[in-house]
């Protein structure tokens, strides 16, 4: 019975912050915010491999014809820490922000098919800068405030079923909603008025996608899997609101609107381009894997929205991920450590936003973004594990007067497992 408390409690926890995901970078001011990928630590820890992997007791959040293999009742939470120093041609500042991943729950569906539901983020605003005009003798003139927050999230369902005994389909209905808050606060030396520009936007959609899954078992039991994700063309709907007003200044804390001197509303729409994604992996089932993966995708359109911004534009995307893990003896009665899955990984991102720095021109700069990953999975009683991972990347550059991101992610989840279908629900039987 206390099993089954934590279980609920854990779940009701974990959906009430999962919307309170926030970001710290800088880049997260343009558009929809930063983007996130979608994957668990066990991933994420590997590089971001998924597309072409899978196994019976860990949820899948790239491929969802990977629901095919799941065969444990499983239920799983992530959060990461993130330690950003960002940096320009003048100096840097760091900051710290944890916040939770997504929570995920997942069933077999017989032998031969799986189900899995869940939150996980999608875009995150969540940024605070300060700049500092001075006049020709030197001396602070004006002081400028950038700040915002909010975000968008996924509310996702997936299928996953095998046709034969190499191949298996899937597919995953998806769910965006959220809202994001940008603001620019001005005001000059001396004076206790100043102009904030407020902008509020709501997002909703939703996206489908399709996944293939192909694995083939040698007599050595070395196997070979080949795997493919379809994300098809999606379309955000957008509406906002506008606001230039005067503002009384009392304090750091406190903001007194005054007069509007300007006010629109729109609404408009962001267009995600279908996106491909591939995977290439070599493994022993409980043992170790190695694999290789990419994803492209084409321009995001953005159609009358208030998101829209002369500052930056999209381009194509793309992620090359190598990574895998090894696990020395799964069934190691002398040596806990021998029973510790242990993951590395590389991931090279074009993250597709182009930001205009010096604000003149097209001198367009492509955000790029790299990272290495290194985890373990530490095994816990009834199949469950608890998986730590530490990830540094760098995010941008200082070319053009723009910002360059230094940062490392402390990954953990717990992964909760337990045997059947709705195992945890199960009447307890009493000898």
């Amino acid at each position: 019975m206390l099993k089954r408390v934590i279980y609920i409690f854990l779940l009701l926890i974990s959906i009430k912050a999962v919307g309170q995901r926030t970001s710290s970078s800088p880049y997260s001011f343009f558009g929809l915010g930063q983007q996130f990928s979608s994957q668990t630590v066990e991933q994420a820890t590997m590089g971001g491999l998924g597309i072409a992997f899978t196994d019976m007791y860990h949820i899948n959040l790239l491929n969802p014809a990977a629901n095919a293999s799941l065969r444990v009742a499983t239920y799983t939470v992530g959060m990461n820490i993130n330690d950003l120093t960002i940096k320009d041609a003048s100096g840097s500042q760091s900051s710290t922000s944890t916040t939770l991943s997504y929570v995920n729950l997942g069933f077999p569906l017989g032998k031969k098919a799986g189900f899995t539901f869940g939150l996980k983020p999608n875009t995150a605003v969540g940024y605070s800068l300060l700049t500092v005009t001075n006049d020709t003798n030197g001396d602070p003139f004006e002081a400028t405030r950038f700040y915002g927050s909010g975000g968008t999230t996924k509310v996702y369902g997936s299928f996953g079923i095998s046709l034969t005994k190499s191949l298996a389909l899937g597919i995953e209905g998806t769910y965006i909603f959220g809202k994001t808050e940008n603001n620019i606060l001005s005001q000059r030396i001396n004076t206790q008025l100043g102009t904030k520009n407020n902008e509020k936007t709501v997002i909703r959609g939703n996206e489908v996608k399709l996944g293939a899954l192909y694995q083939k078992e040698f007599s050595n039991k070395l196997k070979l899997s080949l795997g493919t994700s379809l994300k098809f063309e999606n379309e955000l709907r957008t509406s906002g609101s506008e606001y230039l007003y005067s503002v009384l200044i009392q304090s750091s804390v406190q903001e007194i609107p005054r007069d509007t001197l300007s006010s629109s509303s729109i609404k408009g729409t962001v267009v995600n381009p279908l996106k491909l994604g591939v995977g290439f992996g070599l493994g022993k089932e409980n043992k170790w894997y190695a694999g290789v993966e990419y994803e492209s995708q084409k321009a995001l359109k953005v159609n009358n929205s208030i998101l829209t911004n002369a500052a930056y534009k999209y381009g194509n995307s793309s992620r090359f991920s190598v990574g895998g893990f090894y696990l020395p003896k799964a069934n190691s009665i002398t040596n806990y450590f021998d029973r510790v899955t242990y993951r590395a990984g590389l991931r090279f991102e074009n993250t597709g936003l182009l930001v205009n720095g010096a604000g003149v021109g097209g001198n367009f700069t492509e955000i790029k973004d790299f990272g290495i990953s290194f985890g373990l999975g530490l095994p816990l009683r009834d199949l469950s594990n608890l998986n730590l991972g530490i990830e540094y990347g760098k995010r941008g550059t200082i070319n053009n007067s723009l910002i360059q991101e230094n940062y490392f992610n402390f990954k953990i989840s717990l992964s909760l497992n337990a045997v059947g279908t709705f195992a945890w629900f199960q009447k307890l039987k009493i000898d």
